[in-house]
């Protein structure tokens, strides 16, 4: 076992080695230009035959049939292949390791994933492998409010956490609902409040009420610092004195972001009964949830879902692993997505997160969705839940040239992807991937 890990390690450097290098040889007025390819741009351009796409300083400057390649570009024939947007993760914990869960108190806003991020994590060059490009790293679950997330692109190799940092994102910041925070599925140690679902609800609205009390002491110094400024003093009078500034609190400042619109909620849930609580306790606080994460009873309250505004990024056929699943079923993306609910597919699995386009071919499989909507749910939905959209999701002019390449379409069977491109680098290439773990293996002579 231990021959077989040192082997892994090994394979997967010298993979490392040669794409980071070869990313990070590409200059930024260098143009690539994708050719030959079908792609799948998830725009209302439709799928393209024979299509070009050029990338330069890493953004997407044209892409069509007819577009014509400048003589001096760097070229990938993508003949026989599919050209899709990367693939977003809207619900991940990749390259946090064991800094996930400050379970040591209810509320714990104060505390950012961004602070942990670790960008040597080899699940990220593994889920480049299958065309993931960004995802939403979240805190645990174990508190009703838990910290604040971090959207990531995933640049392997990378120096610093603050490098896989999506720049313009967001923020958010992560809730969680029923068995988790309440804690009734852990043994050992001290429990400590909530122990209920009543207690998880009572938990957040005491919450916010001190934040829109501690909104209510800022916005009162704001309009005195305002008033001063714009005070005149006549000739001779004594300048007007400053008014004193509140404490900070670093908990009551992520909330009161919420209270701002300045903050996504991100939520963990399960059963029907508890989304429209977090619904009721939102619309009494004044705040908007972006999305309910996981929510396998979604497609039992779909409508009010719709009606608050909220997206929901759900698990294709997950089930059954905790008494608070055990009525999920496949059909539930399906479910929202017809009643008007922006809907995702996420991996909340370093594993999973490799294969998330064969997820989105499951809501095609279960409750008719078609093709292009399917996919949708990996590529420009979760963009949109996660205020990126702008930038990644689809392939269109302007944006980032965030690019997977498929052998085939992405619902096939046997497809794979050949390539994967962050900001127009390219971060995963299969030939060589598997160029370095023939030569590695050589050079092991036989370790097994």
């Amino acid at each position: 076992m231990k021959n077989r890990n040192i082997k892994s390690v090994v394979l997967a450097s010298a993979a490392l080695a040669l794409v980071v290098g070869a990313a990070r040889s590409e200059a930024q007025d260098t143009v690539t230009a994708i050719t030959n390819a079908t792609i799948m741009t998830v725009s209302p351009a439709g799928t393209i035959d024979k299509g070009t796409i050029l990338i330069k300083g890493g953004k997407i400057t044209a892409v069509g049939a007819s577009v014509v390649v400048p003589p001096a570009a760097s070229v990938i024939d993508a003949a026989g292949r599919v050209v899709t947007p990367g693939i977003i993760d809207a619900h991940s914990h990749t390259a946090v390791e064991d800094s996930v869960n400050e379970c040591t108190n209810i509320v714990t806003a104060e505390v950012r994933v961004e602070d942990a991020l670790d960008p040597r994590d080899i699940s990220i060059y593994r889920q480049l492998a299958g065309g993931v490009t960004a995802a939403n790293i979240l805190h645990g679950s174990c508190n009703s409010i838990g910290g604040q997330n971090a959207t990531i692109k995933l640049r392997w190799g990378v120096e610093s956490g603050d490098a896989l940092l999506f720049k313009g994102a967001p923020p958010g910041i992560k809730f969680a609902l029923g068995e988790n925070p309440k804690r009734s599925s852990f043994t050992g140690g001290t429990r400590r409040y909530p122990a209920t679902r009543m207690g998880v609800e009572v938990s957040i609205r005491d919450a916010f009420l001190e934040a829109k009390a501690y909104k209510k002491e800022w916005d009162a110094y704001d309009a005195a610092l305002k008033a001063v400024s714009a005070r005149k003093p006549a000739k001779g009078a004594p300048a007007a004195v400053t008014p004193l500034a509140p404490r900070k609190n670093l908990q009551m400042e992520a909330l009161k972001e919420i209270l701002e619109g300045k903050r996504l909620v991100h939520a963990h849930s399960y059963r029907a009964d508890e989304i429209l609580m977090l619904i009721d306790v939102a619309n009494e606080m004044g705040f908007k949830i972006a999305t309910f994460q996981h929510v396998l009873e979604g497609f039992k309250v779909a409508s009010e879902i719709a009606k608050h505004g909220a997206g929901a990024s759900t698990f294709s056929d997950w089930w059954g692993y905790k008494m608070e699943a055990y009525d999920a079923i496949p059909y539930n993306a399906a479910i929202m997505a017809s009643h008007g609910v922006l809907v995702s597919l996420n991996s909340d699995s370093d594993e999973l997160a490799r294969r998330l386009y064969w997820e989105a071919a499951k809501a095609v499989r279960y409750g008719g969705v078609s093709e292009d909507e399917a996919f949708k749910m990996v590529t420009i939905n979760p963009a949109k839940q996660l205020g990126i959209d702008k930038w990644v999701g689809s392939i269109e002019v302007g944006k980032d040239a965030d690019l997977a390449v498929f052998r085939a379409h992405p619902f096939a069977a046997d497809t794979r992807v050949e390539m994967t491109l962050v900001d127009g680098k390219v971060m995963f290439d299969r030939s060589k991937d598997l160029a370095a773990r023939k030569g590695v293996a050589a050079t092991l002579g036989g370790v097994q």
